[in-house]
C-alpha cells in the first residue's frame, strides 16, 4: 500500500467523529464500534486492553456523565500501509472536577474504504505535585 494523501482530513474528521460520540453518554459505548473485534488495543491511564468488547466494557465502566473538552492540537502521519497516526492534546473536564491536560494517540488501520482503531493511547497530563 501507499501513503494515504487524505491523512490530514482524516484525522480530522475522525477525531471529531470519536469525541462527538465519547463526551456524550448515551453514545459512548457505540465508540466501541470503532474497535475490531481482536486486534484494536486500548490504553487507558496505562491500563492495557484488547478488543472491542473489552474497550465496550471499559467505556461502559466510566462514571462521569459531562464532558468539557477543548483541543489545543490534532497532528496526523500517513502511514506506509495506508493507515493514519493522529496526536491528539487537549484539556477536558468530566462532570465537576478541574480541568486537565491530555494527550491521545491513535493508529487508524485501513480496511476496504474506511478505518478501525487498531490502537488508542490515553493518558492525563497529571504530574507529581506533591
Amino acid at each position: 500500500m501507499s501513503l494515504n494523501p487524505q491523512y490530514e482530513n482524516i484525522g480530522k474528521e475522525f477525531v471529531t467523529q470519536y469525541y462527538a460520540m465519547f463526551d456524550d453518554p448515551l453514545q459512548r459505548v457505540a465508540v466501541a464500534n470503532l474497535y475490531n473485534a481482536d486486534s484494536s488495543f486500548m490504553s487507558f491511564e496505562g491500563v492495557q486492553i484488547q478488543g472491542a468488547v473489552k474497550i465496550a466494557e471499559k467505556l461502559q465502566g466510566l462514571t462521569f456523565q459531562k464532558i468539557n473538552r477543548i483541543l489545543t492540537a490534532v497532528d496526523s502521519q500517513p502511514m506506509f500501509d495506508g493507515g493514519v497516526l493522529i496526536s491528539v492534546l487537549g484539556r477536558l473536564q468530566t462532570d465537576d472536577d478541574q480541568p486537565h491536560a491530555y494527550t491521545q494517540t491513535f493508529v487508524l488501520k485501513p480496511i476496504g474504504t474506511s478505518f478501525f482503531v487498531q490502537h488508542d493511547v490515553f493518558r492525563l497530563a497529571l504530574h507529581d505535585m506533591a
